[in-house]
């Protein structure tokens, strides 16, 4: 099995060799790493909901009532009561008829997807779309087309080619997880209903952060809900915002009552843990009932950008693409080896934000990916905008 160990050495001489740190204690704006604390701007943890007490305790409480596991799929004897609370809540939250839970958004995505089209269908998505969508793509073994990142004209061209086919799903990512930019919903929608076709949105960093009062996309362009029969499929997580942990499907009952019988994912694997179910119900009644984390986390998104731009004038900050109302900050370095470099010189100075490289992104494109927490301190944001300054200088 030489070729394990070739890989591996390949991997280490273009600078692409991944490895792990160890967290010690609770996820936060800080971490604990070899028993020093560094600022975290790496997590998606957006609202800090993770280690937030609420959550903590509806999950032992949950624990205590219902025990650790669940046991088996939810189809068998796995499903239980705060399974379908759960259910129900992410349903009015996103505003549709009914949900569906997944243990984990890859899960979700894959599991709907391949269920959804498959042989005789075109699946059709943006270049840019999270490798959760790309896999269940290919798994469906749907016709896959890729349109221009950020263009719905371009859309509108695939989906005349995909005009023969039995289904056309297009899926977007709402936020994209590696430029922080927000894909424009309301003509991709116009489009979609133009050609007939279903249209998926991954809403798995829009969550709890998009919108008047963190319910998304649709919130964030006013976009009405529709009717129970409406073609658009929302798809998202709570291990970001929510705190928690586990992937979603929300669409009308017919499509959920479906997706029970066919999504693979779903069917053939063990249903989330009770403790974990009640601590994504906690995340969604904070996020419903206390606008004041979603309120810090905006405060902290503008303060950074402002800072970013003022302290890299010779890159312009932030990439053009990404938006300013997102947590998600991308710094463009290009060479992996050199994010590599500025991102241990980071760590060095006390803050948490590894380097993002192919096949994550494109070769070329390598970059810190600044990933913001409602918890974050102007200090802590003051003193990242130096150390990076002061990293790409040097």
């Amino acid at each position: 099995m030489d070729f394990l160990s070739e890989t591996l050495d390949d991997l280490a001489r273009s600078g692409l060799l991944r490895e792990m740190r160890r967290i010690e204690g609770t996820q936060g704006a800080t971490v604990r790493i070899d028993r020093s604390e560094y600022v975290c701007l790496c997590s998606n943890n957006y609202l800090s909901f993770a280690s937030r007490p609420e959550l903590i305790r509806a999950a032992v409480e949950a624990a205590e009532e219902f025990g650790c596991g669940s046991g088996a799929s939810r189809l068998v004897s796995g499903n239980m009561a705060l399974h379908e609370k759960l259910e129900g809540a992410i349903a009015r939250f996103k505003g549709r008829p009914s949900a569906i839970l997944f243990p984990t958004g890859y899960m979700a995505n894959v599991g709907a997807i391949s269920a959804l089209v498959s042989h005789n269908d075109a699946v059709i998505v943006d270049k840019l779309d999270h490798a959760s969508i790309i896999d269940g793509c290919r798994l469906s073994g749907a016709r896959m087309l890729v349109y221009r990142h950020y263009d719905p004209g371009r859309l509108d061209l695939v989906l005349r080619r995909a005009a023969n086919h039995r289904r056309k799903l297009v899926i977007t990512d709402s936020v994209f997880s590696m430029d922080g930019d927000i894909a424009p919903l309301p003509p991709i929608i116009d489009v979609c209903n133009k050609h007939g076709a279903m249209l998926m949105i991954d809403e798995a960093h829009a969550t709890g952060v998009l919108g008047a009062t963190g319910r998304g996309t649709e919130e964030h362009f006013g976009i009405a809900e529709g009717d129970p029969q409406s073609r658009r499929i929302i798809m998202g997580t709570l291990s970001k915002a929510v705190g928690s942990l586990g992937g979603f499907v929300a669409g009308s009952q017919e499509l959920i009552d479906y997706l029970r019988n066919t999504a693979r994912s779903f069917i053939y694997t063990t249903a989330l843990p009770p403790s974990v179910c009640a601590a994504s119900l906690a995340g969604l009644n904070l996020i419903e009932t206390d606008p004041q984390p979603l309120e810090k986390l905006r405060s902290n998104i503008s303060l950074l950008n402002r800072l970013l731009k003022d302290a890299l004038p010779d890159t312009g900050g932030p990439l053009p693409q990404s938006s300013p109302v997102t947590p998600i900050i991308p710094i463009q370095i290009g060479d992996a080896g050199k994010a590599v470099t500025i991102s241990g010189k980071l760590f060095e100075a006390g803050y948490l934000c590894p380097a993002i490289r192919p096949p994550t992104v494109p070769a070329g494109t390598s970059r810190l990916r600044v990933s913001l927490q409602a918890d974050h301190t102007e200090d802590q944001l003051r003193g990242f905008a130096d150390a990076l300054k002061w990293a790409m200088e040097s």
